[in-house]
């Protein structure tokens, strides 16, 4: 029996559910105006948290420093209460993108509000055509779970390259998180829990690459914990 994957609404969600397909789970979309977060988890194997719009900053505990795209502050309450709820559960939860930044500050922690004005001289993180470019190398933490995960992609250096959609980056992680990748300028491109079970957040964009497989091991990886479940 595959597990049900409850997927964030979002966007462009199609990349989401495929990746969720390819590796042997069956996605169910969430959307904050059908489902109440603690519904929502007693009925699904693990949560996946998607990319899209600006965190508020008031959520993390800042003023507006920069321009933000698109702020969506129902989605980001319905968002933060499903962290709660799914980590209350114990569900295996995946955060990509805007996901990984939405289980950080839902856990305490903070991001860059534009990662070109508070980090000079940084990479250039938001490379948004075609979806799949590659943009840059990430170096993964060996022992972690993404390292684990990921054997089969990195080189003798722990690296590999990933796209890069993003102009928002976790600052301070939350106390329950270990930053387990980097980007060549320091800007952190994973975290994980540290105390065991499955919940990782990755940087990038995974997903776009559904097609020609390149990160399927992370889905896989999710979906086998969730499955457990």
């Amino acid at each position: 029996m595959s597990p049900i994957i409850g997927v964030a609404s979002c966007r462009h969600i199609s990349d989401y559910l495929e990746s969720v397909r390819r590796a042997g789970g069956e996605p169910r979309v969430i959307d904050l105006n059908e489902h109440a977060p603690l519904a929502a988890v007693a009925s699904i194997h693990g949560v996946l948290l998607t990319g899209g719009n600006d965190i508020d900053p008031a959520r993390y505990g800042e003023v507006s420093r920069a321009p933000a795209i698109g702020v969506e502050r129902e989605r980001d309450e319905f968002e933060i209460a499903l962290v709660h709820a799914a980590s209350d559960a114990k569900l295996p939860i995946l955060g990509i993108c805007r996901g990984m930044q939405v289980l950080n500050v839902a856990l305490g922690g903070t991001l860059f509000q534009d990662i070109s004005a508070e980090l000079p001289g940084s990479l250039e993180h938001s490379v948004a055509t075609p979806q799949h470019a590659l943009a840059h190398e990430v170096w993964i933490t060996r022992g972690s779970l993404l390292w684990n995960l990921m054997q089969e992609k990195l080189t003798e250096s722990d690296a590999c390259l990933v796209n890069s959609r993003h102009h928002q980056a976790v600052n301070k992680p939350a106390c329950s998180f270990e930053v387990t990748a980097t980007a060549p300028d320091g800007v952190i491109e994973a975290i994980e829990c540290g105390s065991g079970g499955f919940c990782l957040g990755v940087q990038w964009h995974p997903e776009n690459f559904w097609r020609t497989g390149e990160f399927r091991s992370l889905f896989e990886g999710f979906i086998e914990a969730s499955r457990k479940k």
